[in-house]
């Protein structure tokens, strides 16, 4: 019998059975959690299907993040919704201006080996610390919410190895771009995307958490990394080195296939809209006059990401017509933005900071496009009508090709200042 992939590893450990590609098993659920737009719908079908009580209250989370500051009546009525479910059932809720669900599962909550399930499709974020962490639609969490279990299919796992040397002026969103173009939007449809090699080694849990946030834009099941060293770092940063454990694939584990990719070629990439995977190289991109630039969200709104932006802004301004809006990731991240002095670079520059929270991403408030205008966002999705405008255009890039772009006003390569 071959050894198991990270995948196999985990869902056999929770399902208390031989967990293998392919199988169906039914799983512990270590965390489950909803956000603003899609727990509204969790919270009715839980009652609807005649459910009263949380498995296990202590590990459902109900985050306020989507709309925050909530910007109309509806959407306020939502978030009322969801603080009287807390109390009701004694779910834990993180309010208005903590920050973006899956930066604070990060932070707080995911441990190493666990099945997170979350009504938002981001949720394979978790997989950076090498948790089994998957989104669900909103009837399904509530399932789990309310049963503690649910049911997978075990997902066949396509493997990435990183190998040479990230060049200067690459990024981990120019590796995740790369990769997304390579195999396509459906290249790891209900795959599990796991990664490995000298390069992801040496990686921190920063980067690893923009790679995984973006694996569903593969259509990837999960997108997963062995816990290691900087995972333990990172949770005792976090005050939570009692939540580490080490958890890494079997060496004769078996693969559906084996992607290798020389680190050292890469370049910085750019996501044309209105797709992820229509991406170019920088140089394909470059010039394009942007509008608007904005710089945060659940997969470049850490504080490596706003240091990197804060490095290439220093000293500089905004280009005159273009608007630079920055959301921090999340309340931590805002306050070690500001103790860095990278908020005080940032309003010099001209930028405007918003409340931690998803911010200008998903089109509800603060930020939308206007007609035929360009965004370049750090954020993981271009669809058309994705930042509240389907008249409007969105390229993705790193927060230092974003940075740049904002100096001058156009898609700029970031290897010209690094």
């Amino acid at each position: 019998m071959t050894g198991k992939t990270l995948a196999e590893k985990i869902l056999t450990e929770k399902s208390g059975r031989d967990a293998r590609a392919g199988d169906i098993i039914v799983a512990k659920v270590d965390l489950a959690f909803v956000q603003d737009t899609t727990g509204p719908l969790t919270v009715r079908e839980f009652k609807n299907a005649g459910f009263e009580k949380l498995a296990n209250p202590a590990r459902t989370y109900l985050f306020l993040d989507h709309a925050a500051p909530s910007p109309n009546r509806q959407l306020s009525n939502d978030q009322v919704l969801l603080r009287q479910f807390a109390q009701e059932t004694s779910a834990q809720i993180s309010d208005v201006g903590n920050g973006v669900c899956h930066q604070i599962v990060a932070e707080r909550i995911a441990r190493p080996g666990d099945v997170i399930v979350g009504a938002d499709s981001h949720t394979v974020s978790a997989g950076a610390l090498g948790a089994f962490a998957t989104g669900m639609g909103s009837t399904d969490v509530a399932v789990a919410m309310a049963l503690g279990k649910t049911w997978f299919k075990v997902p066949e796992t396509i493997k990435v190895i990183l190998r040479g040397e990230m060049p200067r002026g690459v990024f981990a969103k120019d590796f995740i771009l790369y990769l997304i173009g390579l195999i396509g939007a459906e290249g790891a449809t209900y795959k599990a995307l796991e990664f490995g090699g000298e390069v992801v080694k040496s990686m921190s849990i920063s980067e690893r958490l923009t790679i995984a946030n973006m694996a569903i834009e593969a259509g990837a099941k999960i997108g997963i990394f062995p816990s290691d060293e900087k995972t333990r770092d990172y949770l005792i940063e976090q005050g939570r080195e009692s939540d580490f454990r080490e958890i890494s694939p079997d060496s004769d584990a078996a693969y559906e296939k084996v992607l290798m990719i020389n680190a050292s070629g890469l370049v910085p990439m750019v996501a044309k809209p209105h797709r992820v995977d229509n991406v170019a190289r920088i140089d394909e991109a470059k010039g394009i006059k942007v509008d608007e630039v904005f710089l945060g969200t659940c997969t470049n709104g850490r504080i490596e990401d706003l240091g990197v932006a804060a490095r290439i802004l220093k000293g500089k301004r905004c280009h005159p017509h273009t608007r630079l809006i920055i959301a921090p990731a999340s309340r931590q991240v805002l306050g070690q933005a500001i103790r860095l002095g990278y908020v005080e670079t940032f309003l010099e520059a001209g930028a405007l900071i918003l409340p931690p929270g998803c911010g200008a991403c998903l089109g509800l408030h603060q930020g939308v496009l206007g007609d035929g205008e360009i965004c370049l966002s750090t954020a993981n999705r271009n669809f058309k009508g994705r930042m509240g405008n389907p008249e409007a255009f969105i390229y993705l890039a790193s927060p230092a090709t974003a940075a740049l772009s904002a100096i001058k006003g156009e898609i700029s390569d970031p290897r010209e200042v690094l």
